[in-house]
């Protein structure tokens, strides 16, 4: 099992930027593939972006160029940088993780979930 604990979010206006963290413990082989979602009220959970690795990257066609998703092995936690912050950007955003898989904006690739961080973008 892998524990997966999100921190980073708040209230911003837009334009501004946020950085949010994910701490993922637990067997390697579990937290290959991480990504985060996003889900607004109303809407389904969609997919943010997400890595295999520390270089494999793959974003949602709505935050290419904004976004950006990092990882830090020595640290066990994999970042988002969110820049040029939307509206629209405003949603519990989720951080998951789960074994290999090229299936990134796919939620039953992901076993572990994090109980999400809520981003406010104000007009």
């Amino acid at each position: 099992q892998v524990q997966v604990v999100e921190s980073g979010g708040g209230l911003v206006q837009a334009g501004g930027s946020l950085r949010l963290s994910c701490a993922a413990s637990g067997h390697p082989s579990l937290r290959v593939t991480m990504a985060w979602f996003r889900q607004a009220p109303g809407k389904e959970r969609e997919f943010v972006a997400g890595m295999i690795g520390t270089d494999n990257t793959r974003y949602a066609e709505s935050v290419k160029g904004r976004f950006f998703i990092s990882r830090d092995r020595a640290k066990s936690t994999v970042d988002l940088q969110m820049n040029s912050l939307k509206p629209e950007d405003t949603a519990v955003y989720l951080c998951a993780a789960g074994p290999k898989s090229l299936r990134y904006n796919n939620p039953r690739t992901y076993d572990s979930w994090g109980q999400g961080t809520q981003v406010t973008v104000s007009s």
